[in-house]
């Protein structure tokens, strides 16, 4: 499946396991359908209380599996779908929401946040110690109950390249954060990895390849979203480390990106196995916001527009994007945070309007939405959206939406690094 996004992983293996103004003022938008000025059955809750209920969910997860020497790893996903069902429990953490929680926390930055980002950035240094291959990568997902009796247990054996950049932004924010050079280490190692196993100068347009199987067997297709991940990672590792050639290989990612955007503004997934054809189906979400937020080009406004005219989903009191133009009949949470974000960031006519209504959204699925703890955020409005790329997303309380979701409201890109 060329262009897949790490966020399948947890879907697919649930599968394996169980048989509002959004778009009015939008220039180039062509839908004439408008959320309206209140996307809310009645006031959306206060930001400030709404912010420090959704860290008091990660606090939480944080601290609930942790061994003796410090080390903690939160689950990804809880209740509805992944808890309740009467044969099992879905427990992994997979390094990409793991990465957004680390980054977050550092948004913040207060210093018990401080502390548990370290946590789990010690963890993520642990597992790439002690990986049985052992040449700087991680692994899609980690058992949390493994790392609470102080031992790595793999769940997700894909060494997928997004999933590496995210954990090198991680441990390149946390270094920039404390100035610990073990953090530097562990993300140039990664970034490495990445350079060594997924560099394809071969193939036009050029760039970074998909990662690895468990097995060894690389991945040829070239994706929008991992580029984009690898542009900010590698400029950020750029800036910290002082070393040019990881600018230069940053812009072999964003040159990549550029390619795959359309004659109508919107980004494309990527390519086929071949490397070069672009892959036209499905349209995701996270190329239009991820390639605006990793470079900064305005040439992506266009993108963010064309999200805004069709992709955004309306599902009782919530609107919203969706993951993909497959399905844009349920709300993608996770999605809304960085939609919201690259608009803020944005700020053109109507962006902190429209930014700020699907925060509201947000906030009234943290107080209402199915499987909800009145703390975290669902990763959908409700269940069973489909992807388009052969999986379903479910509402079930997520580390990664609600750590974008505190992002967007602090107006953190997680593809640069703060301004000291």
């Amino acid at each position: 499946m060329s262009g897949s996004s790490r966020r399948s992983a947890p879907w697919m293996i649930a599968a394996a396991l169980v048989a509002v103004a959004l778009v009015a003022g939008a220039t180039t938008a062509a839908s004439g359908d408008s959320i309206p000025d209140d996307p809310a059955e009645g006031a959306a809750p206060d930001p400030t209380l709404s912010v420090a209920l959704a860290y008091e969910f990660l606090d939480a997860r944080v601290d609930q599996f942790c061994d003796g020497e410090g080390h903690c790893l939160p689950r990804s996903y809880e209740g509805g779908f992944f808890t309740d069902l009467p044969t099992w429990d879905f427990t992994p953490s997979f390094v990409y929401d793991d990465a957004l929680v680390v980054i977050a926390y550092t948004a913040r930055g207060l210093p018990d946040d401080i502390r548990r980002a370290q946590a789990i950035g010690d963890t993520l240094l642990f597992v790439q110690e002690n990986d049985p291959i052992g040449d700087g990568r991680t692994r899609a997902s980690y058992e949390p109950h493994g790392i609470r009796q102080g031992r790595v247990e793999i769940t997700g054996p894909g060494t997928f390249t997004g999933n590496q950049a995210w954990v090198g932004m991680a441990l390149t924010r946390l270094f920039h954060a404390t100035g610990e050079q073990k953090y530097l280490d562990g993300a140039v190692r990664i970034a490495q990895w990445i350079q060594t196993n997924t560099a394809d100068m071969v193939r036009a347009p050029y760039g970074y390849t998909g990662g690895q199987l468990e097995d060894g067997t690389s991945l040829l297709w070239k994706s929008t979203e991992h580029n984009s991940d690898i542009a900010g990672f590698f400029t950020q590792l750029a800036e910290v480390s002082g070393d040019q050639v990881w600018a230069d290989r940053a812009a072999v990612a964003t040159d990549f990106v550029a390619a795959m955007q359309s004659a109508d503004g919107h980004v494309d997934t990527g390519t086929l196995l071949d490397g070069s054809t672009v892959n036209t189906h499905p349209v995701p979400l996270d190329s239009q916001t991820w390639t605006s937020l990793s470079t900064g080009d305005d040439r992506y406004d266009t993108a963010l527009d064309w999200t805004l005219a069709n992709l955004i989903a309306t599902d009782g009191q919530y609107q919203g994007p969706s993951i993909s133009d497959t399905d844009v009949s349920k709300v993608w949470f996770e999605g809304s945070g960085h939609l919201a974000l690259a608009l803020k960031l944005r700020d053109g006519a109507g962006d902190a309007d429209r930014a700020e209504a699907l925060l509201d959204s947000i906030r009234l699925g943290q107080r209402d939405a199915a499987n909800g703890d009145g703390k975290g955020i669902v990763a959908t409005s409700t269940d069973g959206l489909d992807s388009g790329f052969g999986d379903l997303y479910y509402a079930s309380l997520h580390t990664g939406a609600t750590a974008w979701y505190l992002l967007a409201a602090a107006g953190d890109n997680p593809f640069t690094l703060p301004v000291d």
